[in-house]
């Protein structure tokens, strides 16, 4: 469980920078709407499934809701998907 979580949150962190980093910059400087589009229904799928296995690690590992809540919110920064990674790790 723990190692399907890990790859779940280092995949939804790298969307979110490929949205940011990448389709935003297209979007206002290139003019071009289209990848915000596509990396953005890609980023918002991949935070639901994030969300979910954040549900069922907290679950089955026995985190607490305090934990669980931090890592949530490490979700909504930029790079935030290392910090998990860090906690994660220290956790277990």
């Amino acid at each position: 469980m723990l190692s399907s979580f890990r790859i779940v949150s280092f995949i939804e962190g790298l969307s979110y920078l490929v949205l940011l980093f990448i389709a935003m910059p297209i979007k206002y400087i290139g003019e071009n709407p289209y990848p915000v589009k596509i990396v953005g229904m890609t980023h918002g799928v991949l935070f639901i499934v994030f969300a979910i296995a954040l549900f069922f690690a907290m679950n089955r590992l026995n985190w607490n809701k305090v934990f669980g809540f931090q890592l949530f919110i490490y979700s909504l920064i930029p790079f935030g998907a290392f910090l998990i990674e860090k906690k994660v790790k220290e956790r277990n």
